[in-house]
């Protein structure tokens, strides 16, 4: 550990240049900005937004339809399908400017937001989109334990009777979890995180198959729970108060199971630059939304008949902890699974925002830039890095912290849906739009753009304000780190 100053600054640039001579090996050559060549295609784009759409949402659109209705319900899952594909080609068009297939790289949400808007938007999109990015792994802390938990549960009840006294803290489950990504969160950026958001897109498959086809066996088997075209009943399953803030509730996680505008960006970062990178992330867009939205109406449709209006926040709990208690179990554990992956997802445009910070502020920081890389024999199989290591460990920790002082499923979902889809969703990729494409002052496509921007303000303002009941009700009738599952 000896040495001056100058002769550390050498040792860590000697590293740090070993380190891109590896990167150069790796990848042969590099982009025109420098950056090592990027390598995705339409499909692991496609894979990045399955796993990052199709995540803990899911589960609660049983709920969400059953206190919207079979008109409510499947409507607004297909208009919040329209708007989230038709802004996110919006956001799509802004990845280079001026020019949307030569202009110059905007590598995430923030450098777009300045490039065509200035640096005060920039401040305002940074903090809601890191406040979001933030609240969904806490949301993905929860869900995963949650399921966790259930498969611990089954297992009791199948091992000692349904009378049996089966409930757990999902503390020491969001623990094992949070070392576990602690670990996965080494991986060095998105473009490294393929392989993990292929096998969580498949696990996404694998559950919401499972939960859609044990919804349709009930409704066959003749055991289907009653609905109705307006949703939940006043005065027979809730007052007219509460079916107010329940179906405000319902709209927030049907906004939150839409959301990955916040990530969209930093996945776009990850195509090839041939062909054009905003027709190729169209096209990723559509098969990730269509595809989504199909198992989205399976999951809500099929789960609401099956439950009726008395549908669970969790779909898969409805069904029990008993027979089959293994598929069951399996599809708990396919959520696990899809949940670590898309964690990771959700965690990297943090994590570089924060190590880009720490270069900017300290650039000659041996701490901050220099790698050091692990080898078997002649190849680098992973390359260290001290501020990465903890910098990326005290995230987690903090994540998983607040994920156990506050686990509420379904009110914490409406409050991250209503909270990010909003302004990253709409209000910026539509004022980018208007200013890229110089869309004149009140004629009528800036009139119709604004109408969408302000009802889907709207709906987010209704959204908050019922997950924010929900959030206060839940916090009445539980103990922070003393929840029970």
């Amino acid at each position: 550990m000896g040495g001056t100053k100058d002769e550390k600054l050498q040792h860590g640039t000697s590293v740090l240049s070993t380190s891109y001579k590896f990167a150069h090996d790796d990848h042969h050559d590099f982009d025109d900005d420098g950056k090592p060549k990027r390598t995705g295609t339409v499909w692991t784009a496609s894979a990045h937004i399955i796993t990052a759409i199709i995540g803990s949402g899911v589960l609660s659109l049983a709920w969400g339809t059953a206190q919207l209705g079979w008109i409510g319900g499947i409507g607004t899952l297909l208009i919040f399908s329209c708007i989230t594909l038709y802004t996110s080609n919006l956001l799509a068009d802004c990845y280079r400017s001026p020019d949307p297939v030569h202009g110059k790289r905007n590598p995430t949400y923030m450098d777009e937001v300045q490039t065509i808007l200035g640096r005060s938007s920039r401040i305002a999109c940074g903090m809601v989109q890191y406040a979001n990015l933030s609240g969904m792994v806490i949301g993905y802390t929860i869900t995963a334990s949650i399921s966790m938990v259930a498969v611990h549960k089954s297992n009791c009840f199948h091992g000692k009777g349904h009378a049996a006294d089966c409930k757990y803290s999902s503390n020491p489950y969001m623990v094992g979890l949070g070392i576990f990504e602690i670990f996965l969160s080494q991986i060095r950026n998105l473009h490294k995180l393929t392989w993990l958001s292929t096998v969580a897109a498949v696990m996404s498959f694998g559950y919401a198959t499972i939960g859609i086809g044990l919804a349709l066996a009930k409704i066959v088997s003749g055991n289907g729970g009653k609905t109705t075209l307006t949703g939940v009943e006043v005065g027979i399953d809730v007052t007219g108060a509460e079916k107010t803030w329940r179906m405000f509730r319902a709209l927030g996680d049907i906004a939150f199971a839409y959301s990955f505008s916040q990530v969209l960006v930093e996945i776009q970062d990850t195509l090839k630059s041939t062909p054009a990178e905003n027709k190729v992330m169209k096209k990723a867009n559509t098969v990730g939304v269509i595809t989504t939205t199909s198992f989205y109406m399976m999951c809500g449709c099929l789960g609401y008949a099956a439950f009726g209006n008395s549908a669970p926040g969790n779909m898969l709990t409805g069904f029990g902890f008993y027979e089959p208690f293994w598929l069951v179990d399996l599809a708990n554990i396919f959520i696990v699974i899809h949940l670590v992956g898309a964690y990771q997802v959700f965690a990297q445009p943090v994590y570089s925002k924060i190590e880009s910070v720490a270069t900017e502020i300290w650039p000659n920081s041996t701490f901050v830039k220099a790698e050091y890389p692990v080898k078997k024999g002649d190849k680098t199989v992973f390359s260290l890095n001290l501020l990465r290591l903890t910098g990326r460990t005290m995230f987690v920790i903090i994540i998983t912290t607040l994920a156990m002082a506050m686990p509420f499923f379904n009110d914490i979902l409406a409050l991250l849906g209503s909270i990010g889809f909003w302004p990253l969703t709409v209000y910026f990729p539509v004022e980018m739009y208007i200013a890229k494409s110089k869309i004149k002052w009140r004629s009528m496509k800036w009139f119709m753009l604004q109408l969408l921007s302000l009802l889907c303000l709207l709906v987010s303002l209704a959204a908050a304000c019922g997950s924010i009941q929900g959030v206060g009700q839940a916090l009445r009738t539980s103990k922070p780190f003393q929840y029970k599952v």
